[in-house]
């Protein structure tokens, strides 16, 4: 049974990550300083405690486990907040993800797979964003991103390093059997939040701005199931073990909902009204963020199957 080491793996998503490398065959071993992540997402393989930033901990790490591959989601990740402390993340998210980088290089071994994010596109003028769109990011966390994006095209890394970067769009929903779900403390994503208001747990929902050029006002995104990105990283894993090449691939559904949008959903399956306070604008936020994924469904040829904002939600209300 081959590791895999999974930086981040008691997060959402990574944590999902690993229930489908253990689902595939594979031992994925769970990095995690748990800043954010939860120990009770480690359902799959073992739990090693640390930080990215420590380098003779990974080492241990990597000789103790020779991994096949690296799946890096150990990242600061909250968008507003990087505005606010935007060293904090260029220190974690960049020279972390360095540091895991040159040990992977002094340690001979050869694939990884980034988690990587829309922000690096910033303000796009285009509807549909693909691949070889613009990318002008606005946030220090987007920044921070394409830093490593670019960091693995240089020589001393792609001689190396083999690696598949997946530009998450709004990763969303809950594991569809119930073991794992989102949980982030304090919560910042949409559908959980909008959640919380429907369960009484919070007296309204904050919406960042109503005079966007939308349909509603408010914010359009891209939502995507987080099984269906976790499915991508598997693919994705193949196809660096089989072609060996590096590439960069976008993940969504084409499709775009609303703020006012989620919350009608919500308010159809939970029967709850959802009060709103209107609140002026953050900063980074795009009005419009849709992605074109032809190239991920082309070349990996993946298909979201659980990604309709129906079955979304439905999963985000089982789990929570």
């Amino acid at each position: 049974m081959d590791n895999i080491l999974v930086t981040g793996g008691a997060g959402y998503i990574g944590s999902h990550v690993c229930k489908e490398l253990a689902i595939e065959g594979f031992n994925p071993i769970t990095y995690d300083n748990l800043s954010n992540g939860n120990l009770s997402s480690v359902k799959w393989g073992p739990f090693e405690k640390g930080d990215i930033l420590n380098t003779s901990r990974l080492r241990s790490l990597f000789k103790k486990y020779k991994p096949l591959a690296v799946m890096h989601f150990a990242a600061l990740a909250d968008v507003s907040e990087s505005f606010k402390n935007p060293l904090k993340f260029y220190k974690n998210n960049i020279f972390g993800s360095q540091n895991i980088l040159d040990l992977m290089i002094q340690e001979d071994m050869n694939y990884f797979i980034f988690s990587s994010t829309c922000a690096v596109y910033g303000i796009s003028k285009n509807k549909m964003i693909n691949e070889k769109n613009p990318l002008i990011p606005v946030s220090p966390y987007g920044v921070s991103k394409l830093v490593i994006e670019e960091t693995l095209k240089q020589p001393k890394y792609a001689n190396k390093i083999k690696s598949i970067s997946l530009r998450y769009f709004n990763a969303s929903g809950a594991d569809p059997d119930g073991e794992i779900g989102e949980s982030h403390f304090p919560e910042n994503h949409l559908i959980p939040k909008v959640i919380e208001v429907s369960r009484g747990l919070s007296d309204y929902l904050n919406i960042y701005g109503n005079d966007y050029k939308t349909s509603d006002g408010t914010c359009i995104r891209d939502y995507v199931h987080v099984k269906d990105i976790a499915k991508a990283h598997i693919l994705s894993l193949y196809f660096l073990l089989k072609f060996k090449q590096s590439d960069i691939f976008n993940l969504g559904t084409g499709l775009g909902f609303s703020v006012k949008e989620i919350i009608k959903e919500v308010e159809k399956q939970s029967g709850e009204k959802i009060k709103i306070k209107i609140n002026k604008k953050r900063n980074g936020d795009q009005p419009i963020l849709i992605a074109n994924a032809d190239k991920a469904k082309r070349i990996l040829k993946w298909e979201p199957e659980y990604s309709s904002i129906g079955q979304i939600i439905k999963s985000a209300l089982s789990w929570g």
